[in-house]
């Protein structure tokens, strides 16, 4: 899949491992840590209600011990398929001070045990896109998605 306009960055992969078992790591509190930062970085704490209009939570820690924390709000779940999630508001529909991104996450069963797994980030701004590609999106959300992969071999 490709960016359909100026504003989104697409990852794709074919993941061996079942979509049950990825969306379950994108959705289990005390799974994603073990798989949702780039190494060195980690996954300090994480809070999720998973549904639409549930919050997350999520804590990113630098190699230097700096925390980043994000919190967002589900918009779309449809159980092993999709998650549509956004930081363009925090609990309660109370809007972020400044939104980056709504991201669409999808798991398409491709047969074998295998998964076609697509990451959609679309931001508000083409600077805003540009900014999270030199961040490095594609190596850091291509990381991420072996350390998904491996996790979810293991379940």
């Amino acid at each position: 899949m490709t960016a359909a306009n100026d504003r989104e960055l697409v990852l794709t992969r074919i993941i061996d491992a079942p979509r049950e078992k990825l969306y379950r790591c994108w959705t289990d509190a005390e799974l994603l840590p073990k798989w949702f930062a780039p190494l060195p970085w980690t996954t300090a704490s994480a809070k999720l209600d998973v549904r639409a209009g549930g919050t997350s939570a999520v804590t990113m820690r630098s190699p230097e011990g700096v925390d980043y924390p994000s919190s967002g709000v589900y918009l779309e779940v449809v159980p092993n398929e999709k998650l549509v999630f956004t930081d363009a508001f925090t609990e309660a529909w109370t809007p972020s001070e400044k939104p980056f991104m709504a991201a669409t996450v999808t798991f398409e069963d491709i047969g074998g045990g295998k998964t076609r797994y697509t990451a959609i980030a679309r931001h508000w701004s083409v600077e805003d896109r540009e900014a999270h590609e030199k961040m490095g999106f594609h190596e850091g959300w291509g990381q991420c998605a072996d350390q998904l992969e491996a996790l979810a071999k293991t379940l």
